[in-house]
């Protein structure tokens, strides 16, 4: 299964500056069985290519605890008009040596793509973010993409 080129251009890892707005779902599920949803941002998803991704993600969060439990996510994005589902197959890398920002990152590869839109009506926009200091947060973004690629 591959991304879409559009989604491909949105994890790029490039032009974090314009892309500061764009939230995602990244689903897992806890221990006993509940769906469990963190939103995501493009600072912490870089796609290497159309079949695998990196994510970068807090140490200790539930959403961690489970991707290292299951190695499954889902991952729910809304852009240009569709809304993106890709299952995913985690691997843990770790938490990388000397980071700068020690987070818990993750292989992660597309085990399946889907697409949708209505015909019957457009979609206008997915979750929409607003960083309270953009400076500050794209520059860790930055150093976590550079980080994450590793």
């Amino acid at each position: 299964m591959e991304l879409s080129e559009e989604l491909l251009e949105l994890l790029n890892g490039e032009d974090l500056q314009n892309k500061q707005h764009e939230a995602m779902f990244l689903m897992t599920v806890t221990e006993d069985g509940w769906p469990h949803n963190a939103m995501v941002s493009t600072g912490e998803i870089v796609a290497i290519d159309k079949e695998n991704l990196r994510l970068a993600l807090w140490p200790g969060t539930t959403t961690t605890k489970n991707c290292l439990r299951t190695k499954k996510a889902l991952l729910v994005a809304v852009y240009k008009g569709k809304v993106n589902y890709l299952r995913l197959a985690l691997s843990p890398l770790g938490i990388l040596e000397g980071a700068k920002h020690p987070l818990e990152r993750f292989s992660a590869k597309v085990e399946l793509f889907r697409e949708d839109q209505a015909k019957y009506a457009d979609i206008t926009s997915g979750i929409q973010i607003s960083l309270k200091d953009p400076a500050t947060v794209l520059t860790r973004w930055k150093e976590t993409i550079e980080e994450t690629r590793r």
